[in-house]
């Protein structure tokens, strides 16, 4: 059965994707992305940015099929999403939406979970916060609804190159799968091999030539999804699945969005306005850029694409040890520590023109632009 999940969402999100893509010109007033100009723009046509819904129609599929199966979690984690899903799906029709009602609808899909599943964290594994959450437990429930729509943001930031978001996402649904069934979770395992299969399915669109985007549908959604079943791992087990199991797996987007808040108040930018710092941008703009350097429409895809990769790297430096150590919570401790520790040097290293060799490949020849010096040093 589960097989059959993975495949039937793989399907079911190409097809409707094509769909899209192929529909384009009936539905491009409301859901192209024509945008090319902004601070967080790097595509070089218009295009569609309704990528979440191919995704959310094949996860009712699926949902629809475990539903037989003796599994309701899924429809019922499903129903939790609508609202972060439409506010997502709204903006992107729209335009219209602000981040901070995008954020309160996250919040309102967390605690539609703790009521429909009970998802609600019993602890974070933080000695006197564990104290105060068994002491308060409206303390945990506050706790859990800010977490769930924190990793809803922080998956909508990621969200800005072709496969960058999807990339990372199937990384986590992946290492989710795995811990599931170690546990023995058939319903986690159903819902995590669905979402893997569906951002498949919508990646193979969006990566490398980027002919749809997921748009802030797609990346609430998937951030929400990933983040429900990371809470229900340690909820429905608990002192086997420790908190900083989900920490670590996600800990690439999660910082990204805590570095970024550090960064604009240190520079006392609005918290409202588009941000051109972020790190996948910093390895666009010192690394990629360099490397393909032309203007041209099929040099700013081959840029646009190159970006990923450099990313999926990083996150596997989180999700790795994340999957190889999820019972040891020292370790996974000490790895949290030491991504950090990579984040922030990776970060400077590469802002002040100083990125380490081994990141910069080989620039496109034919490029008569003035070649950059980068150091080692």
């Amino acid at each position: 059965m589960f097989i059959g999940l993975f495949f039937g969402a793989l399907l079911a999100a190409m097809l409707m994707t094509i769909a899209i893509i192929r529909s384009a010109h009936l539905h491009a007033h409301l859901s192209m992305d024509g945008d090319l100009s902004g601070p967080q723009k790097f595509h070089a046509t218009p295009t569609p940015r309704v990528g979440g819904v191919p995704i959310m129609v094949s996860m009712m599929l699926t949902a629809s099929g475990t539903w037989y199966a003796g599994l309701p979690e899924f429809a019922s984690l499903l129903l939790a999403s609508l609202p972060v899903f439409l506010a997502g799906l709204t903006e992107d029709l729209t335009k219209r939406v602000r981040p901070l009602y995008r954020l309160l609808f996250a919040f309102g899909s967390a605690a539609m979970a703790i009521w429909l599943l009970g998802a609600a964290l019993p602890s974070l594994g933080i000695p006197g916060v564990d104290d105060a959450m068994t002491a308060l437990p409206w303390l945990a429930l506050l706790l859990t609804v800010f977490a769930v729509g924190g990793v809803c943001h922080a998956v909508n930031i990621i969200d800005g190159y072709n496969g960058l978001m999807g990339g990372v996402a199937m990384a986590i649904a992946a290492a989710l799968a795995y811990v599931s069934s170690t546990v023995g979770d058939m319903a986690l395992l159903a819902i995590s091999l669905s979402l893997l299969g569906a951002i498949l399915g919508f990646l193979v669109w969006n990566f490398p030539r980027g002919m749809i985007f997921a748009g802030d549908a797609g990346a609430y959604l998937v951030g929400f999804l990933l983040a429900e079943v990371s809470v229900l791992l340690v909820v429905r087990h608990p002192g086997v699945v420790s908190p900083w199991f989900p920490m670590l797996l996600m800990i690439y987007p999660v910082f990204e969005t805590v570095f970024s808040i550090y960064r604009r108040k240190k520079r006392q930018a609005a918290a409202g306005l588009p941000d051109s710092m972020h790190f996948h941008q910093m390895v666009y703009k010192r690394l990629v850029r360099w490397m393909v350097g032309k203007r041209e429409a099929k040099h700013l895809l081959r840029r646009n694409s190159l970006t990923a990769p450099y990313l999926w790297g990083v996150a596997l430096f989180s999700v790795m040890p994340a999957t190889l150590f999820w019972q040891y919570e020292w370790v996974l401790q000490l790895c949290c520590a030491l991504f950090i520790l990579l984040y922030v040097w990776l970060y400077r290293r590469i802002v002040q023109f100083r990125a380490p060799r081994w990141l910069v490949l080989r620039r496109a020849e034919g490029d008569v632009r003035p070649k950059l010096v980068t150091s080692s040093r």
